[in-house]
């Protein structure tokens, strides 16, 4: 009963969902193009292995890099971009 229970649950949360927080909430196994900007230019592009995290006070972004293979951590103007 209790599956019964969850399951319900967990599909009409997902299916409340918009698009973007779907993704948002679901972004494992997806990479992202990360582009850091400092004075109107784009100074730095890294791809990442997996979901891009950011912490929910500052302007912080970390993701493992797909060339290194090593935790990356990004602030300040950032575009994030879903490559697939």
């Amino acid at each position: 009963m209790k599956s019964l229970f969850f399951l319900t649950f967990f599909t009409l949360f997902v299916y409340s969902c918009t698009d973007t927080s779907r993704t948002q909430k679901f972004g494992y196994g997806k990479k992202y193009k990360i582009e850091v900007i400092s004075a109107g230019q784009i100074i730095r592009t890294y791809t990442s292995s997996d979901k891009v995290e950011s912490d929910s006070k500052s302007k912080i972004y970390y993701f493992m890099d797909s060339a290194t293979g090593k935790l990356v951590q990004v602030s300040g103007d950032v575009i994030i971009t879903q490559l697939d």
